[in-house]
Order: structure tokens, then sequence, then C-alpha cells
């Protein structure tokens, strides 16, 4: 499984992209609005802060603002901008004319199987399933990462299954299990993968012994 962080705060993302495993980079509105800074200037820095896809989110309504945006976006980086489109008839418009253009896309705020079908359908390169907010209305988000993962196989479609709205490291683990391509996930739940209570235990202890080794050799 391929894991990004979500997040536009630019000292997380190069923290991140220090460890080596974290790919990728998705923000939102939301993230955007966090920094003080507009979204060209944000996007503009990330791609030069991580070497892989940065989901920029089109901001505007109607099928023509969203496709004048997208390109726009697009312009930033081509080798490394995907672009997140809403889970609407405007947004699928969009990401049928980008996938036609050879610009890829990521279908966010996806919460059921249909709708994951109809971006699939519709050739978005990337589709993004919301967990945590599912979770918090009492659906169980897994089986419909299950589901998805089951009618992506099912007809072979090419999309990739972005597991978002990440709460907690079981839920990524719970997703690889699925098969699902791909978790973004917040910068402190990724560093937090890091950390078990027994690895805390045992480095204490190799601590302690190499502290009486570097003792021992100094008598």
């Amino acid at each position: 499984m391929i894991l990004f962080v979500d997040t536009a705060n630019f000292d997380e993302i190069s923290e991140a992209a220090s460890w080596g495993f974290v790919k990728g980079v998705t923000t939102n509105p939301s993230l955007i609005a966090k920094e003080n800074l507009t979204q060209k200037e944000i996007i503009t820095k990330i791609t030069k802060l991580i070497d892989g896809p940065i989901s920029a989110e089109v901001t505007v309504n109607g099928y023509d603002n969203m496709l004048k945006q997208a390109k726009e976006l697009f312009s930033i980086d081509p080798k490394h901008i995907v672009i997140k489109l809403p889970m609407t008839i405007d947004g699928l418009r969009t990401c049928k004319k980008l996938h036609e253009l050879k610009i890829p896309t990521n279908v966010t705020l996806c919460f059921s199987e249909s709708q994951a079908l109809i971006a699939m359908e519709n050739n978005a390169t990337y589709l993004s399933p919301f967990l945590g907010r599912l979770d918090d209305i009492g659906q169980n988000s897994i089986e419909l990462i299950e589901k998805i993962m089951c009618i992506k196989k099912q007809y072979n479609y090419d999309t990739k299954i972005i597991c978002a709205s990440i709460r907690n490291a079981n839920h990524i683990v719970k997703c690889a299990l699925t098969g699902a391509d791909i978790a973004t996930v917040p910068f402190k739940v990724l560093k937090g993968m890091v950390n078990h209570s027994l690895t805390d235990i045992g480095l204490k202890q190799f601590d302690e012994a190499i502290e009486k080794t570097a003792k021992l050799a100094k008598k």
C-alpha cells in the first residue's frame, strides 16, 4: 500500500518526505485555508518538497469553471499535479474531459458504492472514499472499501483507490487488508505508526546494555 500525507503544511510535508515511505500529498480547501496563502502559492511550494502525486482541488462550481481552474492548477507542475474533483455531475463531467486531455484526476467525497462505480466508469485516475466521516454516522467504512475493491477487480477498472478521512493507524491496516491502493493520512497519524510500547521498552533495554558495555570497555 502506498501512503500519502494529507496536509498543506510545508513543515509536515518536508519532514514526511524525508522518511522515505510517504509518496505523495493530498490537499483540500480546509487544509489550504489553514496556511494563510493562496492555493496557487501553496501548491507551487509543495511541488518543490516532494516527488510524487499532489492533489490540488478545484474550488469553483460549474463544468466550465472547473475545467478552466483544473487546467490552471495542472500547469503549475504537469509532472506531479492531480486535479481533485467533487463527486457531483459537474465534477464527473470534468473528470471525463480531463481524462481525454490526459490530466490525472482524484474524485473526492465518495461515500457509497454507486458513487465509486460511476467515478471509475468515468476513468478517474484516483478515487477517494472517506472513512472517518462514515464512522461518525455509524456506517461501516471498511465494508465500503471492501465493496469498492470488489467492483474494481470485477470490471478491471484502472482507478486507484485512496482511503481518505483516516483517523488512526487501525484504519490504515484495515484498508491495507482490503487491498486498497493508497491511504492518505494526517501527519500525526503517519508519525504515530512508528510507535509501539514494546519498541520503546526494547530501545530502553538496548540503551542500558550499550551503556553497560561502554563502562566495561573503559576499565
